[in-house]
């Protein structure tokens, strides 16, 4: 069985201030930077054999403290980015027009086909991240991997590996250093293939990021 650790990025300065992100990129916040050393600390004893981040500003140096803290080096996968968001990308959320905020919404309400203009569906952006996670399965016998994304990209990855559409209604919330798991696995009493072990888990943190999940 292939245990996979999924992490998204530690709070950004974008997250904070409630700016659309996407593929544009913010630093770490000083609270960023005590998460991410957290959940370094919490898999540390895990037996992490590889860290494999976005490459992406805000992922890389999460993984960075986290693979630090494993003994690791930090492999850089692109398909793991976020959702390209498109010519919404560096707006604050409190400044959207009406029309631009319903581009917005339809990732998140259940719109088949939603995707705001010059960015990506959820579909595309499911389709990438399956893609890096198959990857691992060539990984050596006995690996234990470790992967840091972002927010709506590790939601639409876990909730399809659930077997929902990727445009389905956006219901789990992956807060920043939040930790989760997915297992590749042969099971009497599972499906076959990947599995969700664990998902959204925040017990390592002193406190919870003030980013746009959370409001």
């Amino acid at each position: 069985m292939l245990q996979v650790y999924l992490v998204r990025h530690g709070e950004t300065v974008w997250n904070a201030a409630r700016r659309i992100q996407g593929q544009s990129d913010s630093p770490l916040t000083e609270k960023g930077e005590q998460q991410a050393h957290q959940v370094g600390e919490r898999v540390k004893s895990l037996g992490i054999t590889h860290v494999i981040a976005s490459d992406l500003g805000r992922t890389r140096r999460t993984a960075e403290i986290i693979a630090d803290a494993c003994g690791c080096e930090v492999t850089l996968d692109a398909r793991l980015r976020e959702l390209d968001m498109g010519c919404l990308e560096q707006r604050e959320l409190d400044h959207l027009t009406a029309e631009e905020e319903s581009w917005r919404k339809a990732l998140v309400d259940g719109t088949e086909g939603g995707r705001i203009p010059d960015g990506e569906s959820m579909q595309e952006l499911a389709t990438r991240m399956h893609a890096a996670l198959n990857t691992l399965r060539a990984l050596p016998e006995g690996s234990r991997p470790l992967v840091v994304s972002h927010g709506m990209a590790l939601g639409a990855l876990v909730s399809t590996i659930l077997g929902l559409p990727a445009h389905a209604e956006r219901r789990l919330r992956l807060r920043n250093c939040s930790l989760s798991r997915v297992d590749y696995q042969q099971s009497a009493w599972l499906a076959p293939g990947w599995i969700v072990e664990m998902a959204g888990d925040i017990s390592h943190l002193d406190a919870p990021a003030l980013d746009e999940l959370q409001r």
